[in-house]
């Protein structure tokens, strides 16, 4: 077990994350703290960090170590981007911050900052070939990556900060941003590689304005779910807020809500950079990653191996990290996710599900206990609420919705109408016949595995006429464990039509 603190010091804000180790490769964020610090702004002029802007960051770091120290941080990491890579007072500001902060910076190079953006989606998002676009404050990267290796990447010296600064004398809030299209786009074509992108290729958003862009999205749509990560955005959501954002003056776009104060200034130019992409890639839809450059440190100082290659199984990886942070009983979780699948497996007959509903069996049966650390009674509900509340990677959201109704049923069939209503933009009808039999199949495995002991090592299931016969294969007396899973009868007849029995 270690803490450990990772500072990002960048072209507009200024970000710690206090981050615990767990011994066996597995982490959780444990605390967070932003300052806009505008570091980038002003420096096209001449190429040096301004000296308001140097004295604020110096007090935001002074701030950020206080909060370590508070915390039991070990071990600071500290990395600075764009403004501070092309500053030329860059060594006479990082000799500043040792001396008054005792905190050693490491400047990334373009391609250190690009790798490590790489390895925070890679290693949290199960997407096999994607185009990463992530914009900062003083930089613009594009990664494009397929097979689990980037292909290519480059850095524009240009950022939301950076691009307000020059054109903020090109008329109105609309003009600038036309003008900021017509500047990418040219960028845009002289990199070459760009018009090789497949058009399969999966367009992932990565950064402080994608997220505010999910925030004021997630209000317009009332979208019920806070989950930022593997959000999908079509193009049209996109330019309905764009047209909005943009026509307005700074003091409107504060009152704008999800938007953040600090960012209404820049925000105009990072929509911009969006439009453009989308617009020379004829992308028509995008997910937004809420992992980039400090999880990719993340992973690099759990995993030590994910330097050299990512995670094979992004989603056990979660799951693994989150049973172990829920403190669930990892015996009896490897049971149980071991006889529901062995359930969907032999029973498939009768569900007809394909085997991409594996994924939401699993998340429910490695979760379904997850709700004990609230309190006994109900414990299903609580589970259901954290499935819904936790960092789940390599899952969509719908994955996770259904996943925690499943969840919500392995004690009892017990699916409230109105809490269901309220995933209705992302659940349909017939996904609550889903969750009714795959809460069934997984209540049955809980229970034959009721005393944590694995007794019951494997299941034989025979369809015949109108019953299930399920065979125990055992390893000691499992009365208990059969006994409890008869119970479920009335509901596996409900969901399946058939009679159970358990032998």
């Amino acid at each position: 077990m270690e803490k450990i603190g990772i500072i990002d010091l960048g072209s507009n804000s200024a970000r710690l994350v206090v981050v615990q180790l767990f011994g066996d490769g597995n982490f959780m964020v444990e605390d967070e703290l932003k300052e806009s610090v505008r570091l980038g702004q002003d420096m096209d002029r001449d190429g040096f960090l301004k000296p308001q802007r140097v004295a604020e960051t110096i007090r935001t770091l002074k701030m950020f170590k206080r909060l370590c120290d508070a915390s039991g941080v070990e071990r600071i990491i500290a990395v600075a981007t764009a403004a501070v890579r092309r500053a030329k007072n860059q060594r006479s500001f990082l000799d500043e911050i040792q001396a008054t902060c005792g905190i050693r910076v490491q400047v990334l190079s373009e391609e250190e900052e690009a790798t490590l953006v790489y390895r925070g989606v890679i290693n949290s998002m199960d997407v096999p070939k994607g185009i990463v676009l992530e914009i900062g404050g003083g930089s613009t990267k594009i990664i494009y990556y397929n097979r689990r290796s980037i292909i290519n990447f480059i850095s524009l010296p240009f950022g939301a900060v950076t691009l307000s600064d020059l054109f903020s004398n090109d008329g109105g809030p609309k003009e600038q941003t036309e003008r900021i299209e017509e500047f990418f786009t040219e960028q845009f074509k002289k990199i070459e590689w760009l018009s090789e992108v497949e058009p399969d290729a999966q367009m992932i958003g990565v950064g402080g304005s994608f997220r505010n862009l999910y925030k004021i999205n997630r209000i317009i749509r009332k979208y019920p779910l806070n989950i930022v990560h593997n959000y999908q955005f079509t193009t049209e959501d996109f330019l309905s807020v764009y047209e909005m954002v943009r026509v307005l003056d700074v003091e409107k776009r504060k009152r704008i809500r999800g938007l953040s104060p600090q960012r209404a200034d820049i925000m105009p130019a990072a929509l911009a950079i969006i439009k453009a992409f989308t617009d020379y890639l004829h992308i028509e839809n995008f997910t937004i990653g809420g992992c980039g450059l400090r999880e990719g440190i993340m992973f690099n100082q759990a995993i030590p191996m994910t330097v050299e290659r990512p995670i094979s199984d992004v989603l056990s990886y979660s799951l693994n990290t989150l049973v172990q942070y829920y403190g669930c009983n990892e015996r009896h979780v490897e049971n149980v996710v071991h006889l529901s699948i062995q359930l969907f497996k032999q029973l498939r007959v009768l569900h007809k599900y394909p085997r991409i509903y594996l994924k939401i069996l699993k998340i429910a049966a490695s979760l379904h206990d997850a709700g004990l650390r609230v309190r006994y009674y109900n414990n299903q509900m609580h589970s259901r609420y954290m499935i819904l509340n936790s960092s789940i990677y390599g899952a969509t959201h719908k994955e996770i919705v259904l996943a925690a109704f499943v969840a919500g049923c392995h004690r009892k069939e017990d699916v409230s109408p109105a809490e269901w209503a309220r995933f209705k933009d992302i659940v349909t009808d017939d996904d609550l016949d889903v969750v009714k039999k795959l809460g069934v199949l997984l209540r049955i495995a809980e229970c034959l595995d009721r005393s944590g002991l694995g007794v019951v090592k494997g299941i034989n299931c025979d369809v015949l006429g109108d019953s299930v016969i399920m065979k125990t294969e055992l390893a000691g007396d499992a009365s208990l464990e059969i006994r409890q899973a008869m119970a479920a009868g009335a509901e596996f007849k409900r969901a399946f039509k058939k009679n159970l029995e358990i032998l």
